[in-house]
């Protein structure tokens, strides 16, 4: 069989940013190297600073610093169309943005309001997405592409976009990440 491949700006979720890490554990029981395992677990890892890396190069593109910036996640969930935060790589763009001096707000439709987390305890709400938040804003992160997204309010009021999963084409306010 085919599986897709659609890469992202970091892995979620309760299992696979994990359970690899445990097979790599596991296999040097038997004096075997999961090297690859661990490179791409690292990599992986690394997604959420070279996704804050981007903005910041876009950003200072367009004359602007991310300190003292105006950020929206757009969609804060580990995979599409749920509403589970388990490791998701959200959270950690999130917490960079915040310790770089960036105000970080979120638009998600299945999290509402920010749940107390194992290690994150933002206190915030999902914003609605309309022009107003979209103008307000220096730039969006598209970091979770639900379906029932908005995406070309989203590209038409937004002054910046970086785009982790590949939703719009790359254009005048859109970068890829």
């Amino acid at each position: 069989g085919f599986q897709p491949f659609y890469p992202g700006p970091g892995l979620g979720g309760h299992c696979i940013p994990i359970d690899p890490f445990y097979l790599s554990w596991k296999a040097k029981e038997y004096d075997l190297n999961l090297s690859f395992v661990e490179l791409a677990g690292e990599v992986n890892i690394y997604m959420p600073c070279f996704v804050v890396e981007r903005l910041i190069d876009a950003l200072n593109e367009r004359g602007k610093t991310l300190k003292g910036s105006n950020i929206l996640l757009l969609g804060i969930a580990y995979k599409k169309d749920v509403d589970d935060l388990r490791e998701s790589p959200a959270l950690k763009i999130w917490e960079i943005l915040l310790k770089k001096g960036a105000k970080v707000f979120y638009h998600d439709p299945y999290i509402p309001k920010f749940p107390k987390t194992r290690k994150y305890k933002f206190e915030a709400e999902s914003k609605p997405l309309n022009a107003e938040i979209l103008e307000f804003v220096d730039a969006v992160i598209i970091t979770t592409d639900h379906t029932n997204v908005d995406y070309e309010l989203v590209k038409t009021f937004s002054k910046l976009i970086v785009d982790t999963r590949g939703v719009l084409p790359e254009g005048l306010n859109v970068v890829k990440a």
